[in-house]
Protein backbone atom coordinates (compact mmCIF):
# COMPACT_ATOMS: atom_id res chain seq x y z
CA UNK A 1 0.00 0.00 0.00
CA UNK A 2 0.96 3.51 -1.18
CA UNK A 3 0.20 6.98 -0.75
CA UNK A 4 0.04 9.45 -4.30
CA UNK A 5 -1.38 12.87 -5.02
CA UNK A 6 -1.82 14.49 -8.36
CA UNK A 7 -2.03 18.13 -9.31
CA UNK A 8 -3.45 20.03 -12.66
CA UNK A 9 -4.06 23.60 -12.82
CA UNK A 10 -1.29 26.79 -13.05
CA UNK A 11 2.21 25.93 -12.88
CA UNK A 12 3.29 25.55 -9.08
CA UNK A 13 6.49 24.46 -7.48
CA UNK A 14 6.93 20.13 -6.87
CA UNK A 15 7.76 21.75 -3.33
CA UNK A 16 3.83 23.06 -2.93
CA UNK A 17 2.53 19.60 -3.74
CA UNK A 18 4.58 17.65 -2.01
CA UNK A 19 6.16 18.76 0.86
CA UNK A 20 4.07 22.26 2.11
CA UNK A 21 0.37 21.58 3.03
CA UNK A 22 -0.18 20.22 6.40
CA UNK A 23 -0.63 17.05 6.00
CA UNK A 24 1.56 16.77 2.34
CA UNK A 25 3.17 13.28 0.95
CA UNK A 26 6.04 13.67 2.45
CA UNK A 27 4.11 14.23 5.88
CA UNK A 28 1.89 10.99 4.73
CA UNK A 29 5.07 8.82 4.63
CA UNK A 30 5.39 8.80 8.34
CA UNK A 31 2.14 9.71 9.65
CA UNK A 32 -0.61 8.06 7.61
CA UNK A 33 -4.19 9.04 8.57
CA UNK A 34 -5.97 6.09 6.59
CA UNK A 35 -3.18 3.85 5.15
CA UNK A 36 -4.07 0.20 5.65
CA UNK A 37 -1.64 -3.12 5.91
CA UNK A 38 1.20 -0.62 6.97
CA UNK A 39 1.91 1.80 9.07
CA UNK A 40 5.11 3.89 6.95
CA UNK A 41 5.72 4.78 3.28
CA UNK A 42 9.26 4.14 3.22
CA UNK A 43 10.44 2.02 0.87
CA UNK A 44 11.07 4.91 -1.99
CA UNK A 45 9.40 7.50 -3.64
CA UNK A 46 8.94 9.49 -7.48
CA UNK A 47 6.92 11.88 -9.05
CA UNK A 48 6.21 12.73 -12.49
CA UNK A 49 6.01 15.24 -14.90
CA UNK A 50 5.54 16.10 -18.81
CA UNK A 51 8.34 18.03 -20.22
CA UNK A 52 8.29 20.63 -22.91
CA UNK A 53 8.23 18.42 -25.86
CA UNK A 54 4.54 16.68 -24.12
CA UNK A 55 6.62 13.37 -23.04
CA UNK A 56 6.62 12.16 -20.07
CA UNK A 57 9.62 12.11 -17.41
CA UNK A 58 9.82 10.76 -14.12
CA UNK A 59 12.66 11.12 -10.99
CA UNK A 60 12.15 7.92 -8.37
CA UNK A 61 14.49 6.77 -5.76
CA UNK A 62 14.74 3.76 -3.35
CA UNK A 63 15.43 6.11 -0.14
CA UNK A 64 12.64 7.20 1.79
CA UNK A 65 11.07 10.51 0.63
CA UNK A 66 12.61 12.30 4.14
CA UNK A 67 15.80 10.90 3.67
CA UNK A 68 16.69 12.05 -0.22
CA UNK A 69 18.70 15.20 0.39
CA UNK A 70 18.62 16.59 -3.14
CA UNK A 71 14.74 16.88 -2.78
CA UNK A 72 14.48 19.45 -1.04
CA UNK A 73 16.70 21.77 -3.70
CA UNK A 74 14.54 19.96 -6.79
CA UNK A 75 11.00 20.39 -5.31
CA UNK A 76 11.80 24.14 -4.75
CA UNK A 77 13.28 24.97 -8.60
CA UNK A 78 11.01 22.76 -10.65
CA UNK A 79 7.92 24.48 -11.45
CA UNK A 80 4.86 22.31 -13.21
CA UNK A 81 1.30 22.63 -14.65
CA UNK A 82 0.98 19.20 -13.98
CA UNK A 83 2.64 17.04 -10.94
CA UNK A 84 1.98 12.87 -10.54
CA UNK A 85 3.28 11.64 -6.88
CA UNK A 86 3.69 8.33 -4.93
CA UNK A 87 5.26 7.46 -1.80
CA UNK A 88 5.81 3.75 -1.50
CA UNK A 89 5.02 1.00 0.91
CA UNK A 90 6.05 -2.39 -0.63
CA UNK A 91 4.10 -5.58 -0.43
CA UNK A 92 5.59 -9.14 0.42
CA UNK A 93 7.22 -10.07 -2.83
CA UNK A 94 7.96 -6.80 -4.44
CA UNK A 95 11.44 -5.70 -3.38
CA UNK A 96 12.68 -2.43 -2.95
CA UNK A 97 14.35 -1.32 -6.15
CA UNK A 98 14.04 1.54 -8.64
CA UNK A 99 12.20 -1.20 -10.97
CA UNK A 100 9.44 -1.09 -8.71
CA UNK A 101 9.53 2.51 -7.49
CA UNK A 102 6.35 4.55 -9.13
CA UNK A 103 5.32 6.34 -11.06
CA UNK A 104 5.34 4.12 -14.25
CA UNK A 105 5.20 5.73 -17.89
CA UNK A 106 5.59 4.84 -21.33
CA UNK A 107 5.70 7.76 -23.99
CA UNK A 108 1.88 8.86 -23.69
CA UNK A 109 1.37 8.65 -20.14
CA UNK A 110 2.11 8.19 -16.21
CA UNK A 111 0.45 6.25 -14.46
CA UNK A 112 0.31 5.62 -10.49
CA UNK A 113 -1.67 2.96 -8.06
CA UNK A 114 -1.92 2.50 -4.52
CA UNK A 115 -3.25 -0.86 -3.40
CA UNK A 116 -2.62 -4.50 -3.53
CA UNK A 117 -4.16 -7.24 -5.64
CA UNK A 118 -3.62 -10.30 -2.72
CA UNK A 119 -2.25 -13.37 -4.24
CA UNK A 120 -0.62 -11.39 -7.04
CA UNK A 121 2.28 -13.39 -8.20
CA UNK A 122 0.85 -16.56 -8.49
CA UNK A 123 -2.74 -16.27 -9.68
CA UNK A 124 -3.26 -12.86 -11.42
CA UNK A 125 0.19 -11.99 -12.90
CA UNK A 126 0.02 -15.45 -15.31
CA UNK A 127 -3.55 -14.37 -16.61
CA UNK A 128 -2.67 -10.41 -16.59
CA UNK A 129 0.72 -11.34 -18.58
CA UNK A 130 -1.08 -13.50 -21.10
CA UNK A 131 -2.89 -10.22 -22.86
CA UNK A 132 -0.03 -8.20 -23.12
CA UNK A 133 1.53 -8.17 -26.53
CA UNK A 134 5.47 -8.91 -26.60
CA UNK A 135 6.56 -5.30 -26.95
CA UNK A 136 4.21 -4.00 -24.26
CA UNK A 137 5.89 -7.53 -22.11
CA UNK A 138 9.18 -6.06 -22.99
CA UNK A 139 9.00 -3.32 -21.44
CA UNK A 140 7.97 -4.47 -17.80
CA UNK A 141 10.92 -3.97 -16.53
CA UNK A 142 9.62 -5.08 -12.59
CA UNK A 143 7.56 -7.13 -10.61
CA UNK A 144 4.64 -5.51 -8.88
CA UNK A 145 1.24 -5.81 -9.51
CA UNK A 146 0.97 -1.76 -10.30
CA UNK A 147 3.61 -2.02 -13.26
CA UNK A 148 1.47 -5.02 -14.39
CA UNK A 149 -1.52 -2.90 -14.39
CA UNK A 150 0.10 -0.32 -16.27
CA UNK A 151 1.02 -2.83 -18.94
CA UNK A 152 -2.25 -4.54 -19.33
CA UNK A 153 -4.28 -0.71 -19.65
CA UNK A 154 -1.36 0.55 -21.91
CA UNK A 155 -2.58 -2.75 -23.55
CA UNK A 156 -6.19 -2.30 -23.78
CA UNK A 157 -5.22 1.26 -24.98
CA UNK A 158 -4.35 -0.61 -28.20
CA UNK A 159 -7.87 -2.12 -28.47
CA UNK A 160 -10.54 -0.48 -30.45
CA UNK A 161 -13.66 -0.99 -27.92
CA UNK A 162 -11.40 0.37 -25.22
CA UNK A 163 -9.17 3.34 -26.64
CA UNK A 164 -9.98 6.32 -24.31
CA UNK A 165 -8.63 6.15 -21.09
CA UNK A 166 -11.72 6.29 -19.47
CA UNK A 167 -12.82 3.07 -21.41
CA UNK A 168 -9.64 1.11 -20.71
CA UNK A 169 -10.05 1.52 -16.97
CA UNK A 170 -13.25 0.39 -17.02
CA UNK A 171 -12.51 -2.92 -18.80
CA UNK A 172 -9.29 -3.33 -16.78
CA UNK A 173 -11.29 -3.10 -13.86
CA UNK A 174 -13.85 -5.80 -14.97
CA UNK A 175 -10.98 -7.92 -16.36
CA UNK A 176 -9.98 -7.87 -13.07
CA UNK A 177 -13.25 -8.61 -11.42
CA UNK A 178 -12.82 -12.13 -13.13
CA UNK A 179 -8.86 -12.61 -12.83
CA UNK A 180 -9.22 -12.55 -9.00
CA UNK A 181 -12.11 -14.45 -8.38
CA UNK A 182 -12.87 -14.44 -4.81
CA UNK A 183 -9.71 -12.77 -4.00
CA UNK A 184 -8.78 -9.37 -2.66
CA UNK A 185 -7.59 -6.32 -4.94
CA UNK A 186 -7.68 -2.79 -4.13
CA UNK A 187 -7.39 -0.73 -6.75
CA UNK A 188 -6.48 3.17 -6.62
CA UNK A 189 -5.18 4.27 -9.96
CA UNK A 190 -3.83 7.80 -11.11
CA UNK A 191 -3.36 8.45 -14.47
CA UNK A 192 -2.84 11.43 -17.02
CA UNK A 193 -1.89 11.65 -20.79
CA UNK A 194 -0.71 15.34 -20.19
CA UNK A 195 -4.08 16.96 -20.90
CA UNK A 196 -6.19 15.51 -18.20
CA UNK A 197 -5.92 13.40 -14.58
CA UNK A 198 -8.39 10.32 -14.35
CA UNK A 199 -8.42 8.94 -10.94
CA UNK A 200 -9.84 5.16 -10.15
CA UNK A 201 -11.29 4.33 -6.40
CA UNK A 202 -12.18 1.03 -6.42
CA UNK A 203 -11.98 -2.45 -4.55
CA UNK A 204 -12.77 -5.85 -5.02
CA UNK A 205 -14.06 -8.34 -2.45
CA UNK A 206 -12.61 -5.14 0.00
CA UNK A 207 -13.48 -1.74 0.55
CA UNK A 208 -12.16 1.11 -1.66
CA UNK A 209 -8.91 2.54 -0.36
CA UNK A 210 -9.10 6.42 0.45
CA UNK A 211 -9.01 9.20 -2.32
CA UNK A 212 -10.05 12.26 -2.18
CA UNK A 213 -10.17 15.64 -4.55
CA UNK A 214 -10.54 19.33 -3.90
CA UNK A 215 -11.49 21.77 -7.04
CA UNK A 216 -10.80 24.89 -4.51
CA UNK A 217 -8.33 24.24 -2.23
CA UNK A 218 -6.96 27.79 -0.69
CA UNK A 219 -3.15 26.27 -1.49
CA UNK A 220 -3.46 25.77 -4.87
CA UNK A 221 -5.24 28.75 -6.70
CA UNK A 222 -7.28 28.00 -9.75
CA UNK A 223 -5.82 24.08 -9.61
CA UNK A 224 -7.29 20.78 -8.77
CA UNK A 225 -5.57 18.07 -6.55
CA UNK A 226 -6.17 14.37 -6.32
CA UNK A 227 -4.47 12.32 -2.91
CA UNK A 228 -4.52 9.21 -0.94
CA UNK A 229 -5.53 11.86 2.03
CA UNK A 230 -6.79 15.25 2.15
CA UNK A 231 -4.11 17.83 2.68
CA UNK A 232 -5.84 19.37 5.37
CA UNK A 233 -9.16 19.22 7.66
CA UNK A 234 -10.77 22.43 6.74
CA UNK A 235 -13.53 20.58 4.01
CA UNK A 236 -12.50 21.41 0.53
CA UNK A 237 -11.85 17.93 0.10
CA UNK A 238 -14.62 15.49 -0.61
CA UNK A 239 -13.92 11.67 -1.03
CA UNK A 240 -14.14 10.03 -4.62
CA UNK A 241 -17.14 7.72 -4.98
CA UNK A 242 -16.50 3.80 -4.58
CA UNK A 243 -16.02 2.23 -8.40
CA UNK A 244 -15.88 5.87 -10.09
CA UNK A 245 -13.72 7.09 -12.35
CA UNK A 246 -12.95 10.93 -11.39
CA UNK A 247 -11.86 13.13 -14.83
CA UNK A 248 -10.13 16.28 -13.89
CA UNK A 249 -10.02 18.57 -17.24
CA UNK A 250 -8.34 22.10 -16.88
CA UNK A 251 -11.32 23.30 -19.07
CA UNK A 252 -14.37 21.61 -17.26
CA UNK A 253 -15.99 20.87 -14.31
CA UNK A 254 -14.47 17.77 -12.67
CA UNK A 255 -16.52 14.40 -13.90
CA UNK A 256 -17.38 11.82 -12.17
CA UNK A 257 -17.93 8.16 -13.99
CA UNK A 258 -19.28 5.11 -12.59
CA UNK A 259 -17.08 1.86 -13.13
Amino acid sequence: MCRLAAYLGPAISLRQLLMQPPHSLYRQAREPKELIYAKLNADGYGFGWFSDDDRPSVYTSVLPIWADINLPHLARTITQPLWLAEIRSATEGNPVNLANTPPFYDDRHIFLHNGLICDFHTRVRPAMAAILSPDIAADVQGNTDSEYLFACLRQLLTDPRSSTLPDALRRLCDLLGDWVDELPALLNMVVSDGDRLYAVRHGINHDSPSLYYSTDEEMFPGGQVIASEAFNTDGYWQPVPDHHILVLDPQAPPDLVEL
